[in-house]
C-alpha cells in the first residue's frame, strides 16, 4: 500500500540546514497499522505529510497504491487525497458550524456522492467511532475525544486505502487517549485500510501492529512495546 525508498528532506532557515529525513525507506501493507515514533521535531510530520503529497521530497520516492506521489499532476493529487487517502490531525480540524454529521459529510460532497449514499455513509461512521447520539451536536459541544473521533469518522468518509494520523492523542487526556488507538485498530478492521500514526504515546506504540522509530532522518523497526 505505502513504499517509502531512501526519502530525503532539507528544510533551510537562513544558513541553517534541518535534514528532517535522510535516506528514510520503509513499507506498510494493506490492512496494517503501523506507529510511527520519535521525539519531537524528528521529522514524523515531515514524513506523512510527503506521504500525503502535501509535501514534496529532494529525493528518493513515495508509492502509494502503486502511484508515485511526487509525479502526480496536481490535478490527480487531487484526487488521490480526496479518494485514496484520509487526514487525521492533533487538532481534529473540524468546521465549528458544522454538525457531528455534516463534517462528516464534508469529503461526501466534494467527491459529489448522491445524497442518500452520504447520508447512509455518514451514520455508518458515526455509529463506527460511537457517536450516533450526537450527530446533530456542533464540535463546541463534544469533548476533545469526541472531536477527535468525529475527525477519525470524517478520514474514513471516502473509503480511503490509506489513513495518516498524525499525533491524534496529542491534545487529549491520557483517559481519552487511550481509547483512540483501539478505535482505529477496530476501524482498520471494520474498513480494511493501512493506517500510519505518527506519535509517541507509549499507549498508542502497544496497540500498533509494528513500530518504526525515526532518529536522525533514518527509519528502523523496533519491538511493538508491551505493558
Amino acid at each position: 500500500m505505502v513504499v517509502v525508498e531512501d526519502l530525503s528532506k532539507t528544510y533551510r532557515t537562513g544558513r541553517n540546514e534541518v535534514h528532517a529525513l535522510r535516506g528514510a525507506s520503509f513499507t506498510a501493507s494493506p490492512g496494517e497499522l503501523v506507529a510511527i515514533k520519535g521525539r519531537s521535531g524528528s521529522g514524523k510530520t515531515t514524513l506523512l505529510n510527503l506521504i500525503g503529497g502535501l509535501d514534496t521530497p529532494d529525493g528518493g520516492t513515495v508509492r502509494v497504491d502503486g502511484r508515485e506521489v511526487a509525479a502526480l499532476s496536481e490535478d490527480a493529487l487531487l484526487a488521490l487525497r480526496r479518494d485514496a487517502i484520509g487526514f487525521v490531525f492533533q487538532s481534529h480540524g473540524l468546521i465549528p458550524v458544522l454538525s457531528a454529521a455534516e463534517n462528516v459529510e464534508v469529503p461526501l460532497r466534494l467527491a459529489r456522492t448522491p445524497p442518500a449514499e452520504r447520508d447512509e455513509r455518514v451514520r455508518v461512521l458515526l455509529g463506527l467511532v460511537g457517536l450516533a447520539d450526537h450527530a446533530a451536536q456542533r464540535p463546541y459541544e463534544l469533548s476533545g475525544g469526541q472531536r477527535q473521533r468525529v475527525a477519525i469518522a470524517r478520514a474514513l468518509a471516502n473509503r480511503p486505502r490509506l489513513v495518516l494520523a498524525d499525533e491524534p492523542t496529542g491534545q487529549l487526556d491520557s483517559e481519552t487517549a487511550a481509547a483512540i488507538m483501539p478505535l482505529l485498530h477496530a476501524l482498520v478492521a471494520s474498513e480494511g485500510v493501512t493506517v500510519l500514526v505518527a506519535t509517541h504515546d507509549p499507549a498508542l506504540l502497544s496497540e500498533a501492529d509494528r513500530v518504526l522509530n525515526l532518529a536522525d532522518g533514518a527509519i528502523t523497526e523496533t519491538p511493538v512495546p508491551t505493558g
